[in-house]
Parts: structure tokens; C-alpha cells; sequence
């Protein structure tokens, strides 16, 4: 339930926010349009393909000042999910926690996101892709338990799935 709060409230954003960082976006896009049809086998293959993807994200190339605004309105909430004693279950989900809090302070400690040097910006981006590596993997296999327990909620999470360009929560066919 906390990871679905989490991915309804900011994750499903922050992914869409930290993919317009990681250059080669358009290469793991296709994989990532989940459908009704999909099974756990899928699910578990599409695991293993992006595993070997080197998520090299480039913190020059995106809004660094969005990013910062977005998770700057959204630490309160991220860290009120850290205080909850049911993630002492889900350490890797504690991780991905972590790793986004992190980048929201190393953003939010910058004075002027317009003017830093390479080596900052190469900082950033090896934050940016730890954090997008594990909001990845977490939104994939959250989508994987959605499929599987929540069918209705699976439904709408296709609908709405930061990787789709065309994403609508409106039904079509």
C-alpha cells in the first residue's frame, strides 16, 4: 500500500521527470508500454533486459530547476514515508527512497543550477542514475503486483505510465 502511495503521489512524475535526463530514453521506451495481456513471465524478462541497461543520465540535458521544485514539494511526503515501520520489510523500496531524497538535497543545497561546473554536473548525474535505476526496477515490479492482486488498478497504471508518450487516463478502446 505505501509503495503504491508512493508511485500514485511521486513516483510515477519523478520518472517521467528523471527520463528527459537519460539520453537513450527512446531505447528502453517500447519495453517499458506494459498491456493488459502482459504476463509475470514478462514482467520478469523485461527485469532482466533493463538490468543490463547502463543508465548513464546526463543532468545538462533536462529541467534541473523542475526537478528541484518537484522534489522539493514532494520531501515532506517522502520523508513522512521513511517514518513508516513497514518499510523495515522492503529494503530495497527504503533504498529507493533514499537514493530520490539524496538528490533532492544535493538540488536543493545549489544556489544557482544555471551556473555550475562539469564536475557538478557529473555528480548530479551519477545521483540522478541511481535514483532512476531503482525507480525503474521499483515501478516495474509495483506494476508486476498491480497486475497480478489489482487488476482495476493495473488497468490504470497502463493508462497512465510515465514511459508512454501518448498516456491518457481517459479509457479509448
Amino acid at each position: 500500500m505505501i509503495i503504491g502511495l508512493f508511485f500514485t503521489e511521486a513516483g510515477r512524475e519523478l520518472i517521467a521527470r528523471l527520463s528527459t535526463f537519460y539520453p537513450d530514453v527512446e531505447k528502453i521506451r517500447g519495453d517499458l508500454l506494459m498491456t493488459e495481456r502482459w504476463s509475470k513471465e514478462d514482467f520478469a524478462a523485461l527485469e532482466r533486459r533493463l538490468e543490463t541497461i547502463d543508465y548513464k543520465m546526463d543532468s545538462q540535458r533536462g529541467d534541473l530547476e523542475g526537478l528541484r521544485a518537484l522534489l522539493g514539494e514532494k520531501r515532506d511526503f517522502l520523508l513522512r514515508l521513511l517514518e513508516n515501520p513497514n518499510l523495515l520489510e522492503h529494503e530495497e523500496f527504503t533504498d529507493l527512497l533514499w537514493g530520490i531524497i539524496h538528490l533532492a538535497e544535493e538540488l536543493m543545497f545549489r544556489k544557482d543550477l544555471a551556473a555550475l561546473p562539469k564536475t557538478d554536473h557529473s555528480h548530479l548525474s551519477v545521483d540522478m542514475r541511481r535514483a532512476f535505476t531503482r525507480l525503474v526496477r521499483g515501478w516495474i515490479r509495483y506494476m508486476a503486483h498491480l497486475k497480478k492482486d489489482y487488476p482495476y488498478l493495473f488497468h490504470l497504471a497502463v493508462r497512465t505510465n510515465p514511459f508512454d508518450p501518448k498516456a491518457t487516463p481517459e479509457v479509448k478502446e
